[in-house]
């Protein structure tokens, strides 16, 4: 993450001038991952430092990403969910941590705070030497007319969980429509759907998920109809209302752009979140584009006493080098260790956010790092991609599973700038050695080289992550041309003739419309059957198949491109 232009730190603030022996009094607003962690981090770093955590909350400490399961009973006791108690955090590390406290502004110039006891209603003052901003995000909530009507629920912390089970265990059979097709919506109609409800997802984009390109998100619009999830995607909703008298009893009725009319006994928000500024605002801090506190390397903010961090901070985005919001767990816990870090006199940098994730729905796992082709393309960054689809582990091992998996990289080095993968099995640890590669600054040539670990019910002798840098590779070098899935419709067919070279078994359940058939293992014998006057764009059920028909096609004379990702994905994406 690059030190932000505008500001820079003060001499007495700078890395390595604070005196070792300085004991700060440092004010902590927010707990959770951000501020619990930049506390623990400068207790370990200064045993005489004073250390005050406020939190408007009842829970300093808890497991924000885990809440969708205690709805659902997989999280089965309430008390596992909290990380951290004021109690803990006090015997372990010596903290003076104030739940239930509001601050309410910030005199910089005065170098204090003012809080408010929630329960008691008293108000009074706060000296700091260091103040550290990790409010995190507070939940968007747009006016649409009707939105706080009873019964609508919001996921951001564990009282809200409470009434949304308090509703579910009293609630079988009824039906729930949750608007909003992110993790925390995805996560919740995963789990109120377990849990036996009647489940709507409503999503004003045309599709969940959006950090995935929608050919890869389209893997999980099939994996929620199937599990009975009715799916209402590119239509926002405009207004909930109480039933009609001829309407179905209910909490609302929600009414979509469309005109369409769902009837719910609940409504989840999963409207997404934006940073919770309101503090560093009035306090006069910069404030960025996107609407996140604007943050130097060191997680200073534009006062160099003020530090942020967490889901209320702009970050660098890893791949374009451009401003993002990406609120996400682990970040804001490095980014937490490293204000405290610079607290006292360190020279720690955050690199920035690569936006590493995974979600599991229902059967599925879908994860991401860094750039799709939707964010690339509003970046202007050039890019290739390959689509494949290769099994968990070895095919001839029980169990094998496959995996869409899609990787992006630039045309001209083969630096990799993102990946996605959804599947049964092996996602996350594919992902996870991707993300590895991403911040390193590897190429597809350094993942076709890459040893990993190897045994039949683990993986094969060329993993995933091997075969989709050899696959880049292929397309580097010139050895295979390419057609991508959403480029099928507009081949002209004087030009381009889609030829299917899979088993009559598979062509037999489904083929794209205007393709010729001919098996893989009988073209060499066949190939008086292929014009010769258009170019050939093969496809067969994965990939691979279809990229050895490829291959000696342009041996022997013809034009051919492969269809990347195959039947699979195009089946995926078209629906």
């Amino acid at each position: 993450m690059q030190t932000n232009p505008n500001f820079q730190p003060s001499a007495a603030a700078a890395p390595g001038n604070m005196d070792p022996g300085f004991a700060p009094r440092i004010l902590i607003v927010g707990g959770v991952a951000g501020g619990a962690s930049t506390a623990a981090r400068a207790r370990r770093l200064s045993e005489s430092a004073e250390i005050v955590l406020f939190e408007r909350g009842p829970h300093v400490s808890f497991a924000n990403c885990g809440l969708p399961y205690y709805v659902g009973g997989e999280i089965a006791d309430r008390e596992d969910l909290l990380v951290q108690t004021p109690a803990s955090l006090k015997s372990r590390f010596n903290l003076d941590v104030r739940v239930n406290s509001e601050v309410l502004r910030i005199d910089r110039a005065g170098r204090t705070v003012f809080v408010r006891n929630r329960l008691t209603g008293e108000e009074y003052s706060e000296r700091y030497d260091k103040l550290v901003l990790a409010t995190g995000a507070t939940p968007l909530r747009p006016p649409i007319p009707g939105l706080d009507r009873p019964l609508h629920f919001m996921v951001r912390n564990i009282p809200d969980v409470e009434r949304i089970v308090a509703w579910a265990d009293e609630a079988a059979g009824q039906r729930v429509v949750v608007v909003g097709g992110g993790y925390i919506g995805l996560e919740m109609a995963e789990q109120l759907r377990q849990r036996g409800l009647e489940v709507t997802m409503v999503e004003a984009l045309p599709q969940v998920m959006a950090p995935l390109d929608p050919e890869m998100a389209a893997w999980l619009h099939a994996e929620l109809r199937e599990q009975g999830v009715r799916l209402c995607l590119g239509d926002g909703v405009a207004s909930f209302e109480p039933p009609g008298a001829d309407e179905p009893a209910g909490a609302s009725i929600v009414v979509l752009k469309s005109g369409l009319r769902l009837p719910a006994d609940a409504v989840i928000l999963g409207l997404g979140v934006k940073p919770e500024i309101s503090l560093a605002r009035e306090a006069g801090l910069e404030i960025g584009a996107l609407g996140g506190v604007r943050v130097d390397g060191g997680m200073r903010s534009s006062d160099p006493d003020i530090f942020a961090v967490g889901d209320v901070v702009e970050v660098k985005d890893g791949v374009t080098g451009n401003w993002a919001l990406i609120p996400l767990a682990g970040p804001a816990n490095r980014q937490g260790r490293i204000a405290a870090d610079n607290m006292f006199g360190g020279n720690s940098a955050y690199p920035g956010t690569w936006g590493t994730a995974v979600l599991r729905l229902f059967r599925l796992t879908a994860a991401c790092t860094g750039s799709g082709a939707k964010a690339l393309k509003r970046a202007g960054i050039p890019f290739e991609s390959v689509h494949l689809h290769p099994g968990s582990h070895a095919g001839y091992f029980p169990g094998a599973e496959p995996i869409a998996l899609k990787l992006l990289f630039a045309p001209d080095t083969g630096r990799l700038l993102g990946a996605q993968a959804v599947g049964r099995d092996g996602v996350d640890k594919r992902m996870d050695v991707l993300a590895v590669a991403l911040k390193a600054g590897m190429t597809v040539h350094d993942l076709a080289e890459l040893e990993l670990c190897y045994a039949p019910p683990f993986g094969s002798a060329k993993d995933p992550v091997n075969l989709a840098g050899m696959a880049a590779q292929n397309v580097l070098a010139g050895r295979v041309r390419q057609v991508q899935w959403d480029e099928v419709p507009a081949l002209d067919p004087a030009k381009f003739q889609l030829l299917d070279v899979r088993s009559s078994e598979e062509h037999e359940k489904g083929f794209i419309p205007g393709s010729l058939f001919i098996p893989v293992n009988d073209l060499r014998r066949r190939m008086a059957e292929l014009p010769r006057d258009r170019e050939l764009v093969v496809y067969c059920q994965s990939g691979l198949r279809s990229y050895i028909a490829a291959r000696l096609l342009e041996q022997h004379g013809f034009k051919a491109r492969n269809l990347s990702g195959a039947w699979r994905t195009w089946k995926a994406a078209t629906g």
